[in-house]
């Protein structure tokens, strides 16, 4: 192993020493196995790289204070990978084989798991792909899971800190589409959004719903939620949003610290309802917003410059049940070494 400066960790690609990998033909799942590489070999014509026949995860390993290496409610990203899988028609990897490559990828590259106190973690990126030999829009006579990982940094190199962010025009997935799954093709039509929005100064997009485009979706990759004053937990539900485990996560802290947790439809025309909010997903936790701008309309939250209170608790306990400083009172954390 390199070197590694781990205070200094971006989100950036970097090889390790090994990846998962398993195959699915004729029928069935192989055991799978340690690879000792950083490259795949599919056919041409493989449906991945024509139709989109793909899914992945996004998920973290934690070094706790005494050492050990904890894994944050894997059970709900193998759910949740089975079904987007079978959203678009792949062979979905049993629950078993999907921890059994997360843990085998994680302890074979334990070493790149960040010191605890540096903020930083081992990012792991389960993937699922249908290969072969086929043209034909029609499922993968084949498929490939794997599994790789990287250590990466604290998302906020100078402490959390709130960013701003702007609806757009675009829309992130269609009613009734693949909006609810965590396949590639809902971020490839996300890229240019996020770059418009990046042009004019902000940290990403908000989508509102495909529909009527009044109530908020997503902002950006991450789900959005908002605190009112009357001690409600507030977050979007619609069809077309993709499960935050971190956002259900939250759902539930919420009520354990003494707010009302309510998914709802949240307008984009009575933001003035809430007086903080934030954006959650697993690379950052938490990104609390400062303000969101609509049709020329700035509207800003609790500041632009400070964490709301309630937003840093809810930050504090989630990361604290992750590193195995606090109580994990609902049995989310998974200790598979040191």
């Amino acid at each position: 192993m390199k070197n590694i400066d781990w205070n200094n960790l971006g989100f950036d690609y970097s090889r390790t020493n090994a990846i998962f990998l398993a195959h699915h033909k004729d029928g069935k799942w192989s055991e799978g196995e340690l690879v000792d590489d950083n490259m795949i070999s599919i056919s041409v014509a493989s449906t991945a790289l024509h139709y989109g026949q793909q899914c992945f995860e996004g998920m973290k390993a934690y070094r706790a204070e005494d050492g050990r290496i904890l894994l944050f409610r894997p059970e709900e990203n193998a759910k949740r990978f089975q079904a987007s899988a079978r959203r678009i028609l792949m062979e979905e990897v049993p629950v078993d084989l999907f921890l059994k490559g997360v843990k085998e990828v994680v302890l074979a590259n334990s070493e790149y798991i960040p010191p605890y106190g540096t903020g930083g973690t081992l990012y792991i990126r389960p993937f699922l792909i249908g290969v072969g030999h086929r043209v034909g829009v029609a499922p993968a006579p084949e498929y490939i899971f794997c599994v790789f990982v990287m250590p990466v940094g604290a998302y906020f190199k100078g402490g959390l800190a709130p960013v701003n962010f702007i609806t757009t025009d675009f829309d992130r997935a269609a009613p009734q589409g693949t909006g609810q799954a965590k396949v590639g093709g809902n971020y490839a039509a996300s890229l240019l959004a996020n770059k418009e929005a990046k042009d004019q100064g902000y940290a990403d997009c908000i989508y509102l719903d495909p529909l009527t485009h009044t109530k908020i979706e997503e902002v950006g990759a991450a789900n959005f939620f908002g605190i009112t004053a009357e001690g409600e937990f507030v977050t979007p539900k619609s069809p077309s949003i993709l499960g935050s485990i971190t956002k259900y996560s939250l759902l539930q802290i919420a009520e354990d610290i003494g707010l009302k947790a309510i998914e709802d439809d949240v307008y984009i025309d009575k933001l003035d309802r809430f007086v903080e909010a934030g954006a959650c997903g697993t690379a950052a936790v938490i990104s609390p917003i400062g303000a969101i701008s609509h049709k020329g309309e700035k509207h800003v939250f609790y500041s632009e410059e400070e964490v709301g209170p309630i937003t840093k608790k809810l930050y504090d306990t989630l990361t604290g049940i992750q590193f195995g400083d606090l109580e994990d009172k609902h049995g989310w954390t998974l200790e598979i070494g040191k």
